[in-house]
């Protein structure tokens, strides 16, 4: 199976950029007859990952409150290697890039230190009242950069 292009160096040293992971408990209706994780449920762990990601920074207030919310614009998974029913999964979460009005998330699906899948996409900020993109206020795009060593944008 090839390497997300996103994935680099190489998956240990992509790794050891992330700060932040969850356990996530496989559940049996997330696998097919043969025990494999459907590739449907990476997305769910990516959302479950996502929102606790923020709820950890407390930034789930700023991000999804009444006049503004955060929306995937894009999301994809490349599976590296298979996962199965009782495999100790670690989904490992980062913000990998600050936008305007956006933020460029990845995410590494883990099982005993090796990396069976990575994801990336991105969450944009849109105003409620008028359905359009928003800037991220300074505040939070402060919170991330200093949690992931980012430079601020």
């Amino acid at each position: 199976m090839s390497k997300a292009a996103f994935v680099q160096p190489d998956p240990q040293s992509w790794l050891e950029k992330f700060h932040f992971s969850i356990p996530i408990k496989i559940r049996y209706c997330e696998t097919d007859m043969l025990g494999h994780v459907n590739n449907v449920s990476y997305f769910m762990y990516f959302e479950q990952g996502r929102i606790e990601y923020f709820e950890n920074l407390r930034l789930s207030q700023e991000l999804f409150g009444e006049d503004r919310v955060s929306v995937v614009a894009d999301l994809e998974c490349q599976y590296l290697a298979q996962l199965y029913l009782r495999d100790p999964l670690q989904l490992h979460v980062r913000v990998a890039k600050i936008g305007r009005s956006s933020l460029d998330i990845e995410y590494a699906v883990v099982v005993n230190g090796g990396v069976k899948a990575a994801g990336r996409g991105a969450i944009v900020l849109i105003d409620t009242k008028t359905g359009k993109s928003t800037p991220i206020p300074d505040e939070i795009k402060a919170v991330i950069a200093e949690y992931e060593g980012l430079p601020q944008a």
